[in-house]
């Protein structure tokens, strides 16, 4: 390892433990708080929009950002470390299979829209799951079987109005067959 790659290692250790930078990735909507010096004033100015592109090259990684504002695509390229950079929010992630979203630039309205990626459920979300949908199973069960006793109750119905007898049972209102 070069003296140049070991001085940019050093340097990105000693950035990274002052910020908490998320994990995102193209398609993600972010908003990106920039820190905005004017005059003898300083501010905050959040900017937010889609990733359309990455660049990891350790310190000098950096990632773009387009939004539509008034009509007009607007792009802006951060650097991923710098110092004019508050903080970062992931807003929404995109479901994309691209890299670089250089294509949306070209696409205005609806077609510029991205797909939201679902998230995945964890263990603990599983089992709850799993123990409401069992809960729910049982509970269906039960009103089969209300229904099937009030369907004896109704006496004898034809076929073709056997599942209009049913419907009517689960509601609570049965008709005879004449």
């Amino acid at each position: 390892m070069n003296v140049i790659q070991q001085l940019d290692q050093e340097e990105l250790a000693r950035v990274s433990t002052n910020r908490q930078i998320p994990v995102f990735a193209p398609g993600d909507t972010v908003v990106v708080n920039v820190n905005v010096v004017e005059g003898t004033r300083k501010r905050v100015q959040a900017y937010e929009g889609v990733v359309i592109g990455r660049r990891n090259r350790g310190l000098n990684s950096s990632f773009v950002v387009r939004k539509v504002s008034s009509g007009e695509g607007v792009e802006r390229t951060f650097q991923l470390y710098s110092p004019t950079i508050a903080s970062i929010e992931v807003k929404r992630r995109g479901d994309v299979r691209r890299a670089k979203l250089y294509y949306l630039r070209d696409r205005s309205g609806k077609s510029a829209r991205i797909r939201e990626k679902l998230q995945h459920k964890s263990a603990a979300d599983k089992s709850a799951a799993d123990k409401t949908a069992a809960d729910r199973s049982a509970a269906d069960a039960a009103a089969n079987s209300q229904i099937d006793v009030t369907m004896e109750s109704a006496g004898n119905v034809s076929g073709t109005n056997a599942r209009a007898a049913k419907a009517s049972a689960a509601k609570g209102t049965v008709k005879k067959a004449k």
